[in-house]
């Protein structure tokens, strides 16, 4: 598998495209603020062929140029329907005080096409399966992509701003709950094998080992389960 990433726009969101190898068809995972050139930019170097952009939340700063990208390309939007709202309307998603700060800026608005997400939903993609994971907490309709292992590659969690190298998402947002975001570590990212690569919607690259072992909301998470290990599973 090829994964090509970079932090875009003001807020640093990392966009990630992946494909089965340079040269192949890619899905388009949060393409930002600002992301627009960057796509064009890795879609020419290697040579890509985007069929679908995933959005694994509705906020501004990851869903800022879906209309861009998914129209340069004629390729339809994925996200759940419990954030579908945020691409016209950012200022409900974001509460007034930041989302009036924005509107100025940035051109919101659905792209042509937007197919909607379910929890344990398999997207069979430009040769990828993608496994979709709905995780509340940050937003309403958060979810995560997992990909399997593959010959001698780990699997890959595709996280949004749900698990950040030794932290989480907030939760202060309108539909945000941190209640909810524990539990979405609980049976989400938990049950994962130590060696999944997990590739977050802001900062560096970590593994679920290395989150289980120092991240203090997942150790959290996995103390308020009488037996951690039991819920363990490889993908």
């Amino acid at each position: 598998m090829f994964i090509a990433g970079f932090p875009a726009g003001a807020w640093g969101t990392n966009c990630y495209l992946v494909a089965p190898a340079p040269g192949e068809e890619c899905v388009i995972v949060d393409p930002g603020h600002q992301a627009a050139a960057g796509v064009e930019e890795l879609v020419r170097e290697h040579r890509l062929k985007p069929v679908a952009v995933l959005l694994t939340h509705g906020h501004i700063d990851h869903v800022a140029s879906v209309v861009p990208v998914c129209g340069a390309r004629g390729v339809p939007a994925w996200i759940h329907p419990e954030d579908r709202y945020m691409m016209t309307d950012p200022e409900k998603a974001l509460g007034r005080s930041i989302g009036q700060q924005l509107m100025g800026e940035l051109t919101v608005g659905e792209p042509d096409e937007v197919r909607e997400l379910t929890d344990g939903s398999v997207l069979e993609l430009a040769g990828l399966r993608l496994t979709v994971d709905h995780a509340p907490g940050h937003t309403k309709g958060s979810v995560t992509f997992r990909t399997p292992a593959a010959q001698d590659l780990p699997p890959v969690l595709f996280s949004g701003d749900l698990l950040f190298a030794g932290s989480i998402g907030r939760t202060d947002l309108p539909g945000g709950d941190h209640a909810d975001i524990m539990r979405s570590l609980t049976r989400v990212c938990l049950p994962l094998d130590d060696a999944t690569v997990v590739l977050s919607g802001h900062g560096n690259q970590t593994t679920i080992g290395r989150e289980r072992a120092t991240n203090p909301y997942l150790r959290q998470a996995a103390g308020a389960l009488e037996n951690p290990a039991a819920v363990r599973r490889g993908m």
